[in-house]
């Protein structure tokens, strides 16, 4: 599928403000000298990572890209057809001042905690017959046309934006200062250093949708899971741990591969997606991800969205649980005893007595006790919480806090609703779901129960850090270390999937 036939991104081009000035070279990549095809590419085994983002957004200085090699040339290839080869370049980014400036209007969606609640609200309004675009200029969110305003809700408001400048790419070296058309791959045969760390060899420069640019690199499926697998599980993790958080991260990163669709690449290297940084040797973790070569969760024959997180305190949760989504089937809320006998001993979490007494359950009667906020507590006083609540426009200056009441519980004892009361003016906010942590981020997880220790001074006493969906990698290492298989390990987190290799899925 080529964007330039895709009628997403005919309107996505619509809603650019390049789109008036020059989107032809801008975004159409059919029948052009760069084609880039991102289903293709994933069918081909490759993820195309957004590396840094929102280029020519700063000051050149902080901007500047910097690409050399030791030995072989590298080949910069720019749409206006611009070729060069050298061993060392320089990319800046300009800022052009328009003949006319250019007022580019569209309708906003509020802030969304993240691209899964994005990604709700967003297949509500296809389903309405709206064209919805996810984004995320700072934070994520959900762009129409200004033509929709009169059909949408209070919740999306009208961004206007006078556009004077326009943001241009420009190669520089001894010899040559000149400019860049998107998209501009550069190439090597060996490794590329960027501003002076080695990375690898394919690489884009992708204007994106907010009119600045993006450093995107091509990586295969192994060599994207090398730099994944240290920061998100750690390399020192036992083999069978690697083993399952390579499956997993190969499958998460497929099954996720839309989420910076309107950016024309795959993932970020935030956690956002999946952390990544340029992969350091590892035996270990070289052997994990050959061992389990292509291979993916999958429910029904397709690969599933394999969710993860450090530690669920002791119970996972179901997805419905932390963001707003329907439920899947392979995600259900499960203690995670050493004894799996001990859950019949527990039949509920959702009253507050019933989720204190199992915080107080000695440790080491489960998996992942051994991460530090495995059982965790927080105090904390009304002007940090009015702080935060400030932050993120949600009260006004001055407010006083009266009351924080957990409203409704998950299944597993989350917090899916949180009431905050307050006197300016005296009214209350509700947080739910994965917007309890957004706003409130010092909170490790939503498993928590709240007492009032003073007039000011609250404490906040839970379990676990991250949303509790699917894999705990706490929980993983300690089975691995006493003996499971990677394979026994993804089976205990995800139900009813089995293990497939991916290419097999794709002839």
């Amino acid at each position: 599928m080529k964007y330039f036939y895709n009628p997403i991104y005919l309107f996505l081009i619509s809603l650019t403000f390049f789109a008036n000035l020059s989107f032809r070279n801008s975004y159409s990549f059919a029948e052009q000298n760069i084609d880039i095809d991102l289903k293709e590419e994933i069918k081909k085994g490759n993820f195309l990572i957004g590396l840094k983002q929102y280029l020519g957004k700063n000051i050149v200085d902080e901007d500047s890209l910097i690409f050399k090699t030791d030995d072989n040339f590298l080949r910069v290839e720019s749409e206006n057809g611009l070729k060069h080869q050298s061993k060392e370049v320089k990319i800046v980014f300009k800022k052009v001042p328009l003949k006319k400036p250019y007022i580019f209007e569209k309708l906003v969606s509020k802030p969304l905690a993240s691209f899964e609640s994005a990604k709700k609200q967003s297949d509500i309004l296809l389903k309405k017959g709206f064209r919805p675009i996810i984004t995320m200029p700072s934070h994520w969110e959900i762009w129409l046309p200004i033509q929709n305003k009169d059909t949408v809700n209070q919740n999306f408001k009208i961004r206007r934006t006078v556009i004077n400048n326009e943001i241009i790419p420009y190669l520089i070296n001894k010899y040559t200062f000149q400019k860049l058309d998107g998209p501009i791959s550069l190439t090597s045969d060996e490794s590329i250093k960027i501003n002076d760390i080695n990375y690898g060899r394919n690489f884009y420069l992708i204007k994106d949708s907010y009119g600045t640019w993006t450093l995107v690199q091509k990586l295969s499926f192994p060599d994207y899971l090398k730099g994944v697998l240290p920061h998100e599980i750690g390399a020192n993790s036992p083999l069978e741990a690697l083993k399952a958080q390579a499956v997993i991260a190969r499958t998460w990163a497929i099954y996720n591969s839309n989420r910076f669709e309107a950016d024309k690449f795959h993932l970020c290297v935030t956690t956002q997606c999946q952390v990544y940084k340029p992969p350091i040797a590892n035996k270990n973790i070289e052997k994990a991800i050959t061992d389990t070569k292509n291979k993916v969760l999958v429910f029904d024959d397709k690969p599933i969205n394999a969710f993860y997180h450090a530690s669920n305190g002791g119970i996972s949760a179901s997805s419905s649980e932390s963001w707003e989504m329907s439920d899947y089937p392979y995600f259900t809320s499960d203690f995670d005893f050493i004894n799996f006998e001990k859950k019949y001993l527990y039949p509920s979490r959702k009253k507050r007595n019933e989720l204190k007494n199992f915080l107080n359950i000695d440790k080491n009667n489960f998996f992942g006790k051994d991460h530090y906020l495995f059982r965790w507590k927080k105090k904390v006083s009304d002007k940090e919480i009015l702080n935060l609540l400030q932050k993120n426009d949600l009260v006004k200056i001055n407010s006083k806090i009266l009351d924080l009441k957990v409203v409704k519980r998950g299944t597993s004892g989350r917090v899916i609703q949180l009431e905050i009361s307050h006197n300016n003016p005296m009214s209350s906010i509700t947080l739910a779901k994965d917007d309890i942590r957004k706003s409130l981020n010092f909170l490790p997880s939503n498993l928590f129960i709240i007492d009032k220790l003073n007039d000011n001074l609250w404490v906040f006493t839970g379990g676990g850090f991250g949303h509790g969906v699917g894999l705990s990698q706490s929980g993983a290492i300690e089975m691995a270390k006493i003996g499971y298989s990677y394979q026994k390990i993804l089976k205990r987190y995800y139900k009813k999937t089995k293990i497939s290799n991916f290419m097999n899925l794709v002839k």
